[in-house]
């Protein structure tokens, strides 16, 4: 493998690209100017026709990296045609999630707007029947999900025979997810002549693998250490309770004048009550994790980007490429469980060269965790204290805490000076504890149970007469009588044929 380390402050001007004009005309409206470093070095090696496996933190415009070059090279195949067969796909780009293949279809469609080169993206959560109208019309560029983009394949709704371009954006994150079977069965429909592009935040020994099993002689592309978080963003760690999380968060909001920030959770469960708890707080906020349907994760997204919303809490989903512009702060309310997770969620701020903060909430049982986090980043992480200001009301009950189990214990780390409280607090009457009324006294019940001497019998029992049916012997104990609630009908008597017959003639 071909590795070319070059300089990662170099930058270069689009209007320096040949570009087509059309392309040019897109990216001057979009107010693209200088090249970030991974766009420089990527754009003229693809321009080449070379494999890449290009590493950049996340947020240094990847998406443009391999889109324009792309376009610039399928624009021989332009055509104003509206026959499907005249637009094939040419050119296919997988993603590991819906939202980030939306974006990135968005981002295209921009970039080929004054061109005849037509797009879609296909990914799961919605119905197919649109997407298959859609992709019968013929398409040059598919943007798509690895599991939706098979069951395409499968109805032969998509075909990729005449596919010239690959890319696997943020492949980390789909090997990650489990995708690396739906991966190899769909470049087994692909030529095995094509251009293939690999563009990941971090590199790892699977992605490295992954590179040498489908990238021919690749050109490897840095523009940062692997795993490295953007400069721009300022990082901070406290310690804090998991009693104290939401506090610490509203306290750093109103400190730091923030309006809008993302707020990272580890499971859906714990992001759905979050998302209510921060609500009832006074906070406009919505959730985003697997178990919404699509639509609402991409209304949840709409509405944070127009700004009617202050805080997303979100799982791991939104942490991979979602470009968000100024957001001004996330919070990792749980450290990840995966270190690289970390690098990936503090990069949805400071991107394009704006500066951020990322604020980690660290909880006592959280060390194993950061022993990952400091490997990963190679440096000792300073944790820092918080001090809760008076006017932010504490959720706890005063000097008691909840220790999960339904029930309050007394809080043993207070401060022993927490004794000396207001004289006000001294003055208030002492609060009355509940107690149960007492029950009124009833003999009958109070009495101890006495069993009967003799058992009883029924009065329908009692009634009837307990001499022994005519013709019976006196030592044979008739059958007990049982009541029934209702009355049985006499089973008819069988009567012999000849006796019928007899019974007949005489009363004739």
């Amino acid at each position: 493998m071909q590795a070319l380390r070059l300089l990662a402050h170099m930058t270069q001007s689009f209007s320096n690209l040949n570009l087509a004009p059309s392309l040019a005309r897109a990216v001057a409206e979009m107010g693209y100017e200088n090249m970030t470093p991974i766009q420089a070095q990527a754009i003229p090696v693809v321009l080449q026709g070379r494999d890449v496996m290009g590493a950049a933190q996340t947020g240094t415009g990847k998406t443009a990296a391999f889109s324009l070059p792309l376009l610039q090279r399928m624009l021989a195949h332009e055509n104003a045609s509206t026959s499907p067969a005249r637009h094939p796909v040419r050119a296919l780009v997988l993603l590991p999630t819906r939202e980030l293949a939306d974006q990135v279809a968005q981002q295209i469609k921009l970039y080929a707007k004054y061109t005849e080169l037509r797009s879609a993206v296909v990914f799961g959560g919605m119905d197919m029947k649109p997407q298959t109208l859609e992709l019968k019309k013929g398409v040059e560029v598919l943007v798509a999900t690895p599991g939706r983009l098979l069951d395409h394949i499968e109805a032969k709704n998509a075909v990729l025979n005449q596919v010239e371009y690959v890319v696997l954006d943020e492949a980390d994150r789909m090997l990650d997810i489990g995708f690396l079977p739906d991966l190899q069965r769909i470049l087994s429909y692909l030529p095995k002549q094509r251009t293939t592009l690999l563009f990941s935040a971090t590199f790892s020994p699977e992605i490295k693998r992954l590179a040498n099993s489908y990238l021919q002689d690749p050109i490897t592309i840095e523009v940062a250490r692997p795993n490295e978080t953007a400069s721009t963003v300022e990082q901070r760690f406290y310690a804090v309770n998991d009693d104290d999380k939401r506090r610490a968060i509203k306290q750093i909001l109103q400190q730091r004048g923030i309006k809008q920030a993302f707020v990272f959770v580890n499971s859906k469960l714990g992001c759905a009550r979050l998302a209510r708890s921060l609500e009832r707080e006074g906070l406009v906020t919505t959730a985003l994790h697997g178990d919404k349907s699509q639509d609402e994760r991409l209304k949840a997204l709409e509405a944070f980007k127009k700004g009617e919303v202050d805080l997303l809490v979100a799982t791991d989903v939104a942490a991979r490429g979602l470009d968000i512009k100024d957001v001004p702060a996330v919070f990792n309310f749980d450290i990840p469980f995966n270190a690289e997770d970390y690098v990936h969620r503090i990069g949805r701020t400071g991107r394009a060269g704006a500066s951020g903060l990322a604020v980690s909430l660290v909880s006592p049982s959280d060390g194993r965790l950061m022993a990952d986090l400091e490997k990963l980043l190679k440096k000792k992480v300073e944790i820092e204290g918080i001090e809760f200001e008076s006017d932010l009301p504490d959720i706890r009950k005063q000097g008691r805490i909840n220790d999960g189990h339904r029930a309050w214990r007394e809080d043993e780390s207070r401060d022993s000076s927490a004794s000396t409280r207001d004289s006000r607090s001294d003055s208030r009457p002492p609060r009355r504890e509940y107690s149960r009324p007492s029950r009124p006294a009833d003999p009958f019940f109070d009495r101890p149970y006495e069993a009967p001497s003799e058992q009883a019998k029924p009065a329908w029992e009692a009634a009837a007469k307990s001499t022994a049916p005519r013709g019976l012997s006196a030592n044979i104990k008739p059958k007990r009588r049982v009541a029934a609630l209702f009355a049985a009908q006499p089973a008819p008597v069988p009567v012999p044929q000849e006796a019928a017959q007899s019974l007949e003639t005489a009363e004739s």
